[in-house]
C-alpha cells in the first residue's frame, strides 16, 4: 500500500483520522497577482486542457512559484519527491508536490504542506492520498524534533483548489473551494500557509 491506495475510508480506518470542514482562512484577502502570472495563464492556458501533465506545468507549477517569489523565495518547492515515513502503514511512495521552509535542495527538511494533483479532475479522490501524505509530514517533522509544526495540504484540478489542515487525528477540509479565476485567493492562502508555518522553519 502507498499514499495513492488511500481513500477516505482507509485512512479513517488505518490512520485513525477522521475528517470535518473548518474555515481555514477567515478574513482571507487576495494577493495582488504578478503581471507574469497572468501573462503565463494567457499562453498557457489552451495548452492546459491537453492533460494532467499539461495542467501541472502550465498552471499548478507557476501558482506555486508565485507564492515562492511572494515569501522571498524562503518557500522550497520539491517535486516528486519521495516521502518514505512507514511502510507497515502505507506511508511511503512518491509526493506530486511537497513544500518547505527550508533551503530548496535536498534532503527534504521542514515540510509544511503537501499538494496531490487529482486524478481526473476529482478532487474528492484525491483528498485520502492527501490526508495521508500529511500524516507522513507530520510524523517526518516529528521524527525531526518539530512537533508542534503545522501541516496543511491541498488537492487540486490546477483549475479548483481546495485545502486542508491537520490538526491532531482530524483532517479540517476548508469550507470553501477557490477557483484559478481568482488566483489571487489562492495566493493568499499559501501565503497565510507560510506565514502560520514560518515561526516553526528551521534555518
Amino acid at each position: 500500500m502507498s499514499y495513492s491506495d488511500f481513500t477516505l475510508e482507509s485512512v479513517a480506518t488505518k490512520l485513525g483520522i477522521t475528517t470535518q470542514q473548518e474555515n481555514l482562512f477567515p478574513d482571507l484577502t487576495p494577493t495582488a497577482v504578478p503581471a507574469w502570472l497572468i501573462e503565463t495563464f494567457g499562453k498557457g492556458t489552451q495548452l492546459a486542457l491537453i492533460s494532467e501533465k499539461s495542467r501541472s506545468e502550465f498552471i499548478v507549477v507557476p501558482v506555486l512559484l508565485t507564492s515562492r517569489e511572494l515569501s522571498n523565495g524562503q518557500l522550497a518547492i520539491f517535486s516528486g519527491q519521495r516521502l518514505d515515513v512507514d511502510a507497515s502503514a502505507g506511508l511511503v511512495g512518491e509526493c506530486d508536490v511537497i513544500l518547505a521552509i527550508a533551503p530548496p535542495i535536498p534532503p527534504l527538511r521542514a515540510p509544511i504542506a503537501t499538494i496531490v494533483e487529482a486524478k481526473k479532475n476529482d478532487v474528492e479522490a484525491g483528498l485520502g492520498q492527501c490526508i495521508a501524505q500529511m500524516v507522513a509530514a507530520r510524523r517526518f517533522n516529528e521524527a525531526a524534533g518539530r512537533a508542534n509544526s503545522p501541516v496543511f495540504g491541498c488537492v487540486t484540478t490546477g483549475e479548483v483548489w481546495q485545502f486542508l489542515r491537520l490538526r491532531e487525528q482530524i483532517a479540517m477540509v476548508d469550507k470553501r473551494r477557490f477557483y484559478l479565476d481568482d488566483v489571487g485567493r489562492i495566493l493568499a492562502a499559501f501565503q497565510a500557509i507560510f506565514e502560520q508555518s514560518r515561526k516553526f522553519a528551521i534555518s
